[in-house]
């Protein structure tokens, strides 16, 4: 690699330990800094509605979710179709010791940040317990298990009392340094603990995939008979990718019913579980930057949809429910175009892009 760090036209490292450097180059470290920056600044500077803030809040909640799915699914090549599941079992974990100790409870409102970790606990061992089929399936038969547990989860949160049967569980206002959070700072708040904890999960998972745990996900997705000549368990190898899964579906669901003050069995179905998943192949499976852009780019999807059904609503009878057709339609032909045209997802543009940067004035 160039002697000069913060002038290096592309990356030419002459050692194993320079290539798996989180940034390669001290101008690459100096952009994310930037842009953290701005992120914790932009929200001073802009009057920002709640109805945006919220969205952000739910695409930011959604990375946390699809960095779990993308290490199971994408990295370690198993396919996860009950991913909401797991989000709900952190969502519900808070929900039942909001109900049994009440919802004002000072272990919700003062010590959140230990129930978000617990939540993603929980959320790991459900995780680790789903995995173990994965000793001895795959493929297909793996998918049908988590699917199996999807169904499981709506029927245990739909039928049992302790979880009000599918119905909203409140959970209390949560404290901080300066007492209660208001309810007009309440979005605003949790989009700075969101932000904090979507960036250390980041950091958390290039980490993982610079050592030797993370190695071995990759090694028994290309080849997991390789992977064991090699030394490698395949088997618990799966269950440790399901695990880490939980345990970022579970703080992400904390992270929901905190930011919604409630957890219900609607926003954990089987069709978020889909979401998810099309979030993860639209911004590329396998890649920790596709992670952060299929959440945006579908949930910026669906409000460029709706804002299409409110302006057409103008035009359209008023028996028509466009919203009906137009959502699942839009939702699909996203899906089905990237796997046709662009399999690696919005992940290989930034890669395109970043790599052109880097190399300009030369061709690419």
């Amino acid at each position: 690699m160039s002697a000069n760090r913060w002038l290096a036209t592309g990356n030419f490292f002459s050692s194993y330990r320079e290539e798996q450097r989180i940034f390669a180059t001290h101008f690459d470290r100096a952009v994310f800094a930037v842009f953290i920056l701005a992120l914790l600044v932009w929200p001073m500077c802009f009057e920002v509605s709640n109805k945006y803030m919220l969205v952000i809040d739910n695409i930011m909640i959604a990375m946390v979710a699809i960095i779990g799915l993308n290490l199971v699914t994408g990295f370690a090549g198993l396919i996860s179709i009950g991913h909401a599941a797991f989000v709900g079992v952190g969502a519900y974990t808070l929900a039942f010791i909001a109900r049994q100790m009440g919802d004002s409870h000072i272990l919700i409102t003062h010590f959140w940040p230990g129930m978000l970790l617990l939540c993603g606990l929980v959320g790991a061992l459900f995780g680790g317990f789903v995995g173990l089929p994965a000793l001895r399936l795959k493929h297909l038969y793996l998918a049908i298990a988590t699917l199996s547990f999807q169904m499981i989860f709506q029927w245990t949160i739909n039928f049992l009392p302790i979880f009000n049967q599918g119905q909203t569980i409140s959970i209390g206002r949560v404290q901080w340094f300066g007492g209660e959070v208001a309810r007009s700072d309440h979005y605003l708040f949790w989009y700075y603990v969101i932000l904090i904890v979507v960036i250390m999960c980041g950091l958390a998972v290039r980490n993982l995939l610079r050592t030797r745990y993370g190695r071995s996900l990759v090694a028994v997705r290309d080849n997991d008979r390789a992977a064991d000549a090699m030394g490698i368990h395949p088997g618990m190898t799966k269950v440790f990718a399901f695990a880490l899964a939980g345990f970022f579906a579970g703080v992400a669901g904390g992270l929901h019913a905190y930011l919604y003050r409630g957890a219900g069995i609607e926003s954990f179905t089987l069709h978020q579980s889909i979401s998810y998943l099309a979030m993860a192949i639209v911004g590329g499976l396998g890649t920790l930057t596709g992670s952060f852009w299929g959440p945006a780019a579908i949930r910026l999807l669906d409000l460029q949809v709706e804002n299409l059904v409110e302006w057409s609503a103008r035009f359209m009878p008023a028996n028509m429910n466009l919203a009906t057709a137009l959502k699942p339609l839009t939702f699909g032909l996203v899906i089905v175009l990237f796997l046709m045209f662009e399999p690696r997802g919005i992940a290989n543009w930034w890669r395109i892009g970043r790599t052109y940067v880097k190399l300009w004035p030369f061709r690419y």
